[in-house]
């Protein structure tokens, strides 16, 4: 979806406060936050930061990011350079396996050459080439962890995110925990540890999440005195999720960290 198209379903949906989180980027937040400001929205810059713990994925969101920092430009660089990187090397692996994609046909499939490359850029490449039905189930046979081309070349850990998002004058939150591939133990002693390197919030309002579930990941956020933020993780135009569900409202520990 396009920064346009994205306020605009916001508004249509009756969001009041918008923060658009892409992957390892922060390329539409000036022009989401003119956007906003003509519906009547306010914007909070974002980002979500494709993060691994040991080869598991800890998804980071940053909020209230500093895109000028210095620090925090520098580590989208690193975040940039470590695309490409990780880019050859799957498509090295594809190759290797008989599945024959070019990196510029992956490349062209980006909105913006300033764009740093995602598992979905190949992905669809691969769909278009007949290797799989979609994208979606490209990914799971070719790219998903434990798969033949599975990559983690240039991938941060979640420390080194928060401290990148809280070194630019923002806070972090732990991405839809419900989807984090470790048992309930091992998930606590993820967010104990995290706690410890900055970690500021959990994204306990989510949208694949169930009722149990976000009830539990509330009560996690309190026990670890940690913020509850919430996303609705919309990727696509028309697809099952919708921007502004589930619904959520910000409370006043978060209104006071994003400086309402």
């Amino acid at each position: 979806m396009s920064p346009a198209e994205v306020v605009s379903e916001a508004a249509v949906n009756g969001v009041g406060v918008l923060s658009v989180t892409d992957h390892d980027c922060a390329l539409a937040y000036p022009q989401v936050y003119e956007l906003c400001v003509n519906k009547g929205i306010r914007a909070v810059s974002g980002i979500e930061i494709s993060a691994y713990d040991n080869g598991v994925k800890v998804h980071t969101l940053g909020y209230n990011v500093n895109c000028g920092n210095s620090d925090f430009k520098c580590f989208l660089k690193s975040l940039f350079e470590g695309s490409l990187r990780r880019t050859e090397d799957i498509i090295f692996k594809l190759n290797k396996s008989g599945i024959r994609i070019r990196t510029e046909e992956v490349l062209n499939l980006r909105a913006s050459p300033s764009a740093p490359v995602h598992g979905m850029h190949v992905a669809r490449a691969g769909a278009a080439k007949g290797y799989a039905k979609s994208a979606f189930s490209f990914y799971s046979e070719y790219l998903a962890s434990g798969k033949c081309a599975f990559s983690t070349v240039g991938r941060p850990s979640p420390r080194e995110a928060i401290e990148a998002v809280n070194a630019s004058g923002g806070f972090t939150s732990l991405a839809h925990p419900g989807r984090i591939e470790l048992g309930a133990e091992e998930k606590l002693r993820l967010i104990s540890k995290l706690k410890d390197c900055g970690l500021c919030g959990i994204e306990g309002v989510y949208s694949a999440h169930t009722a149990k579930e976000t009830a539990y990941y509330k009560e996690t956020a309190k026990a670890f005195n940690l913020l509850v933020t919430g996303g609705s993780d919309t990727h696509i135009k028309g697809g099952r999720k919708e921007i502004g569900t589930p619904a959520f409202f910000i409370d006043e520990a978060l209104a006071e960290k994003l400086g309402f």
